[in-house]
């Protein structure tokens, strides 16, 4: 049997809600898992952060089931649940004992169906306050906090999709009306924007029995269009100065690179984890273990489905200059691109993301989010082998090549300075 070959059935009712059936081998467990095809990506200037907002919106009550009962009915039943945003998609997840698998259908559908009929301005008002406080608590008063946000700024342009962070700007939450958040759920949460996936230990006809009978009724309101895709490559080098309230410098290198299973994304996460994913990683071993200059050094490659970028950063430690953690990130940049990196590191790397692959294999609700990500960037949820191929089909010459290519070009520079030093 190969595990790597999901069998499942992908069809669609009359609404236009997606659904997706997996039969996985976990006793008497089910996972629900609906992605909203709606993140910060599909936001306008102005109103940053209405898609996070819903995220928490969502667990405030919809016309039968009261506010924050979703969380107390799935839990009392033995499961769990959450939901996460992120630039290109909101999901909304549960597991729990197959047996209760019509309560999860039940409070999904609830609220993609009659969640506005319930909807005041008491509980937006109190969730507005809620987003303000987790922005302050992961970004304004989070050192460095700000640094994501410059970041996305300054490699991204002003129209571009990922211009702006999903926590959304303070000023922004603090204007939503009631009339932005009925707008933006008309827009973007009808059934023809959402993809359903169920897996797990369940009967398939009567999953698909439950599915039309809490989702069939409910009808298509959908008026979601895709963003105007832009192109965010730098055409000269940035750098920008940040002083915060830090005790020592931290300085970051963002390059543009690709979207999500673009040809040269597997190659970018390889050359990242080479960088920096362990002590033995060329950038830590060298500015962190060997020179002493840096507290600590990270590197990774962000890809979505409207661009990407390619990012180093490292912790000056006290004594030590910017210049000289600088100098030392290009000269291993450079290494990479003239000499490219060993059998030996590549191999090893391989076998960590491929451990890495697996393991989130093992947990239900995992494997039902990445085979609504495979559908909605792929088309193809059963792409598992596909997904570990491009990996473990590369090459050293792949990394050279990429090294080359993208971390050889323009790049934004920002350096993040403490207060003192102003």
């Amino acid at each position: 049997m190969n595990h790597l070959d999901l069998k499942y059935e992908k069809y669609k009712l009359q609404n236009g809600l997606q659904i997706i059936l997996h039969k996985a081998d976990k006793p008497h467990l089910a996972a629900v898992n609906l992605w909203y095809k709606v993140g910060s990506a599909y936001e306008v200037k102005g109103k940053t952060g209405l898609a996070h907002l819903f995220e928490h919106m969502m667990f405030q009550g919809s016309l039968n089931v009261p506010k924050e009962m979703h969380f107390k009915y799935i839990q009392e039943a033995g499961g769990s649940l959450n939901a996460s945003t992120a630039f290109d998609r909101t999901n909304y997840y549960e597991k729990l004992p197959s047996n209760y698998l019509e309560l999860a259908l039940w409070l999904e559908s609830d609220r993609m169906g009659f969640f506005l009929p319930a909807l005041t301005q008491e509980k937006l008002d109190n969730q507005k306050d809620v987003v303000k406080n987790e922005r302050l608590e992961r970004y304004d008063n989070q050192p460095y906090g700000l640094a994501w946000e410059l970041i996305l700024a300054n490699i991204y342009p002003q129209d571009h999709p990922y211009n702006s962070s999903t926590i959304g700007s303070i000023n922004d939450i603090t204007s939503f009306t009631i009339d932005d958040v009925t707008s933006f759920f008309k827009k973007h949460y009808s059934p023809a924007n959402a993809s359903l996936v169920i897996a797990g230990n369940f009967e398939f006809q009567q999953a698909k029995d439950l599915v039309e009978k809490y989702f069939g009724e409910i009808p298509d309101f959908s008026d979601s269009k895709l963003p105007a895709a832009r192109k965010n490559h730098l055409i000269e080098n940035k750098i920008f100065i940040h002083y915060d309230n830090v005790q020592l410098s931290r300085i970051y290198f963002v390059w543009s690179s690709v979207n999500f299973f673009h040809e040269d994304e597997s190659a970018l996460i390889i050359l990242a984890n080479i960088l920096t994913d362990s002590k033995k990683s060329r950038l830590y071993n060298s500015i962190v273990y060997e020179k002493e200059i840096a507290q600590d050094v990270s590197a990774y490659n962000f890809s979505g489905k409207f661009g990407g970028h390619f990012m180093i950063a490292a912790t000056v430690k006290p004594g030590k200059s910017i210049e000289q953690v600088k100098d030392e990130i290009f000269g291993e940049l450079k290494k990479i691109a003239v000499n490219s990196i060993t059998e030996t590191e590549l191999l090893k790397t391989k076998n960590i993301l491929k451990s890495l692959f697996i393991y989130s294999l093992q947990r239900l609700d995992s494997l039902a989010d990445i085979i609504n990500s495979y559908d909605y960037y792929l088309g193809e949820p059963n792409s598992l082998s596909f997904d570990l191929e491009r990996f473990t089909n590369l090459k050293t010459e792949d990394i050279e090549r990429a090294a080359n290519k993208y971390l050889t070009s323009p790049y934004f520079e920002l350096r993040i300075l403490p207060e003192k030093d102003r």
